[in-house]
């Protein structure tokens, strides 16, 4: 009998993914990518978790070829693959992968939630920045960067739209309506870092890239603050470093 694993891999399929062990990654260094390789780099610090990965270049839309869109027939990175579940375990969309990394990896929920209500919270603004913020500032990026034409309309929405989202989480940061700051969205009193934070830091930290100006986002100085308190630590600073810029599989 076929192993129900079988149709994951082709001939075509790069040697280190079809052979890889454990937990293995295909990524590319974007906003996207480093939310999955931020997390990995946190378990590993907290508890030192494996994993193996392959850096793809997304321009050549390699991940729009066969071999990757047997893994996620959305061709997005990253996408994970689980090979301590037999059959090995695909999981694509950036929210869901560090969903489930928190679920198989971060037993001490280190960086989630025992408490249903602040497992709650951290949801909420993980699914908000995946449904809102992510899509816009995309939009941004492209209309701005992208288009063969601009188009004023579509730059002005999207802008906006992004600016709104981030004075929502400012809102949320600064404690406007409830006196009380936090410096992480979601948890108790102040919050705690966790993968509602690393699902939207990395692409908020690129704000200047995106087009805005320092003058308009001194209307966040709490979210300056978070971007600043999250950048700072040594887990994040690996997730987006020089590593995930190389053109050969690593092994941690």
């Amino acid at each position: 009998m076929a192993d129900a694993g079988d149709h994951l891999y082709i001939a075509e399929t790069p040697d280190d993914v079809k052979n890889a062990k454990g937990l293995h990654m295909v990524t590319q260094n974007t906003p996207n990518g480093q939310k999955v390789q931020i997390l990995l780099e946190e378990l590993a610090a907290a508890y030192g978790t494996q994993w193996t990965y392959t850096l793809i270049n997304i321009s050549t839309n390699e991940q729009k070829k066969e071999w990757f869109l047997r893994l996620d027939p959305n061709g997005r990175i990253p996408i994970l693959i689980d090979n301590n579940q037999k059959p090995p375990f695909p999981v694509m969309e950036t929210s869901a992968e560090l969903l489930y990394l928190l679920k198989e990896y971060d037993r001490e929920d280190k960086f989630g939630f025992k408490d249903e209500f602040e497992r709650s919270q951290a949801l909420q603004w993980l699914f908000f920045w995946h449904g809102s913020g992510a899509p816009y500032q995309g939009q941004v990026h492209h209309f701005t960067r992208a288009a063969p034409e601009k188009l004023p309309y579509a730059i002005t929405r999207f802008r906006n739209e992004t600016l709104r989202v981030l004075g929502v989480i400012e809102i949320h940061l600064s404690g406007k309506y409830t006196g009380s700051p936090r410096e992480y969205l979601a948890g108790k009193g102040k919050g705690k870092y966790s993968v509602a934070d690393i699902g939207s830091w990395p692409w908020i930290k690129g704000w200047e890239r995106s087009g805005f100006t320092k003058e308009e986002m001194a209307d966040f100085p709490h979210l300056l603050q978070w971007i600043d308190r999250i950048a700072a630590r040594d887990a994040v600073k690996k997730g987006i470093g020089e590593k995930y810029t190389q053109t050969a599989r690593t092994m941690l």
